[in-house]
């Protein structure tokens, strides 16, 4: 039986009489890819921030390896061995793409004290994400494409075993979601990753998961295996006004 990493309990989240989140509750198992699913505003990205520890929530518990990671800083989430990219890119802009992942291989789980570890061990990171020609630039001028797949590097370069991806693939063509998803999955594979993702692309999310969470208005109104969700009446009439 699949060990669970990550296990949502309940979870709730207000900003004074706003209700963002309301007993949400889902598992994600070691090493599996689950999808997260809904419109603007169901509370996706709320959700993420309270997974990292960039806010708490007002009710229920997330357990990581069993354990209540509620009330813990960010930094010592991530040194947990949790990171996360952000749906507006944020490098540092002034670094270069090698500088980038070396700051979080310093300070993430992966703990690399000297900057000549950090960057060893980083090489694989950058060839695996398409980045090793580009390593030396400044990462503001990379590509809408190039950022996001840095957002990735960095977040893998922690040491992380849990990535939470927010939108990774939006703004991009269709040509780059393909080369997207092709690297997600090698990723995944090679560095046995678990991934919880948010994503508006319906058939990248379709095609990379297997499972997926659907959010609405701060509740979940279903989970299951992608062509569950294809054919669920209840999504189709939150998210396209039609039934199935």
């Amino acid at each position: 039986m699949t060990e669970t990493l990550l296990s949502v309990q309940d979870v709730g989240k207000r900003f004074g009489g706003l209700v963002a989140l309301q007993g949400v509750r889902f598992d994600v198992p070691q090493g599996s890819i689950v999808g997260v699913m809904g419109a603007n505003g169901a509370g996706k990205t709320t959700l993420f921030s309270l997974i990292a520890g960039n806010a708490r929530p007002t009710e229920g518990d997330i357990l990581l390896r069993g354990r209540s990671i509620v009330g813990l800083s960010p930094d010592r989430i991530c040194r947990l061995g949790v990171a996360r990219t952000f749906q507006i890119v944020k490098p540092f802009a002034g670094l270069t793409v090698r500088e980038n992942l070396r700051t979080a291989a310093m300070f993430g789980k992966a703990g690399h004290r000297r900057a000549a570890d950090a960057d060893a061990a980083n090489e694989a990171v950058l060839h695996e994400v398409g980045l090793q020609p580009l390593a030396d630039r400044p990462a503001g001028t990379l590509t809408l494409s190039g950022q996001k797949r840095l957002e990735i590097a960095r977040a893998i370069a922690t040491g992380a075993e849990l990535v939470l991806l927010d939108e990774v693939m939006a703004g991009l063509t269709p040509t780059e979601v393909m080369h997207m998803l092709d690297t997600l999955r090698v990723l995944h594979d090679s560095r046995r990753l678990t991934l919880l993702v948010i994503e508006h692309v319906m058939r990248a999310l379709m095609e990379l998961c297997a499972r997926i969470v659907v959010l609405h208005h701060g509740q979940l109104i279903t989970q299951g295996a992608p062509d569950a969700i294809r054919s669920d009446e209840r999504v189709h009439k939150v998210y396209f006004g039609e039934p199935a």
